[in-house]
């Protein structure tokens, strides 16, 4: 073999191999480009596709300036355009998940207007039948937009995971912003019993006591006697308010604060001030920190500050000590719920032209399905049209799909 020639395939199969690799979805080929380019349909003088039965054709377009998409077909014999009254059309267009849209006729103008409108994606099989001078004439063929197909192996090794449609609940939410707080009845300012002089203080701020344990010792002015000043609680020391040698009198020492248990204050401006209730689940989360789920404990019954907003408190467990106060939080309320037919995974939602979509599955082939959307909470979005209880869909990695179809050129055309 000629070396150069030699030399050539082997970079070829080099580079073939590359891509393979660098494609997540072992390059999943478009339904659309199955056709080669000698494959490609005769097209008439309107632009569509023509089908020709010895002397009578039909040229099949699809119109959508300014109109929602609509069949405009146009009947030739011998090239010339016939009389529309003696020509009898029907086409039927079967989707991937097994609709069929059907549509009847009328002549209008120089064409034949379809009943309906052709909704997108414009892709199925074209079953049509016509008769014309006694003669009945029958066509197929296949009009492919926004599919393609992935083998099973090839999109479990890309994380294609998919989910059924199905009925759901949309959660209604605020989200609310404050501050962690300590629990007041969770914190201790502990002065001596007697007056007297400091000895000793054990404890500085930052350190962990336990109830009982020995915080300071105190010399009495009355009995020249030492006795301790203990921690009436478990915690941590907050405040040091005094130094060997000082008077102790009745003000606090040191401050003792348990924070197993701490709130998260939350300002509630008027515009939620009556969707907001005790008892309502709440999440609450910081940037770094992991969310907690909990309830409104607490709403305070009127207007406080210059915004007049109120206050509402929820109750965090803080045994991890993820919870720090003076913190920043954000939280989410759940104000109402309710049950809707059908609902997506946010997460699965693409933008595809202008539409909102997700990729319905039915066996290896993947198709673009766009959406009406209704409302939506952080995980799932009502349905309102575009998309049928129990058909599959992707979730996980539908981006791979949308770019394969974007690659592979299965787009729009008709």
């Amino acid at each position: 073999m000629n070396i150069r020639l030699l030399a050539a395939l082997m970079a070829a199969l080099f580079l073939s191999a590359c891509d393979a690799t660098q494609s997540g979805t072992a390059k999943a080929a478009s339904e659309a480009e199955a056709k080669s380019a000698s494959d490609a349909p005769a097209e008439g003088p309107h632009g569509g596709r023509l089908l020709e039965d010895g002397d009578f054709a039909l040229e099949i377009t699809i119109f959508e300036d300014n109109v929602p998409p609509e069949f405009r077909v146009y009947a030739y014999h011998d090239g010339e355009a016939v009389n529309l009254e003696s020509v009898d059309l029907d086409i039927e267009l079967e989707r991937l998940d097994g609709r069929v849209d059907a549509f009847n006729f009328k002549p209008k103008n120089d064409y034949l207007l379809g009943d309906g409108v052709v909704t997108e994606p414009h892709s199925f099989e074209v079953m049509i039948a016509a008769e014309y001078a006694g003669k009945a004439y029958r066509w197929q063929y296949s009009s492919y937009e926004g599919r393609v197909s992935i083998g099973a192996e090839a999109a479990q090794t890309a994380g294609i995971a998919t989910a059924l449609a199905g009925p759901g609940t949309i959660r209604e939410t605020v989200t609310l912003y404050g501050n962690i707080v300590p629990d007041p009845r969770r914190v201790r300012h502990i002065a001596g019993r007697f007056p007297g002089v400091v000895v000793a203080v054990d404890k500085n701020v930052g350190d962990t006591v336990a109830k009982g344990e020995r915080l300071a010792s105190i010399e009495a002015n009355d009995s020249l006697r030492r006795y301790a000043v203990t921690s009436p609680i478990a915690g941590v020391v907050t405040e040091r308010m005094v130094e060997p040698g000082e008077m102790a009198s009745n003000e606090p020492l040191l401050t003792v604060a348990d924070y197993d248990e701490v709130w998260a204050e939350l300002q509630v401006f008027p515009g939620h001030a009556q969707r907001v209730q005790v008892g309502q689940p709440v999440v609450v989360g910081t940037n770094g920190d992991p969310q907690a789920k909990t309830t409104v404990s607490y709403r305070a019954p009127g207007a406080t500050g210059e915004g007049q907003s109120t206050v509402a408190r929820a109750v965090l467990g803080n045994a991890q000590g993820n919870w720090t106060p003076g913190h920043f939080v954000q939280a989410t309320v759940e104000t109402a719920r309710r049950q809707v037919p059908i609902v997506v995974e946010r997460r699965a939602l693409q933008t595809f032209r202008d539409w909102d979509v997700v990729f319905i599955q039915v066996g290896e082939a993947y198709q673009v399905r766009p959406l009406e959307l209704g409302a939506g909470d952080g995980e799932y979005v009502e349905v309102v049209s575009g998309l049928k209880p129990g058909v599959r869909y992707v979730v996980d990695n539908s981006y791979l799909i949308k770019a394969d179809i974007e690659k592979s050129g299965a787009v729009h055309g008709h």
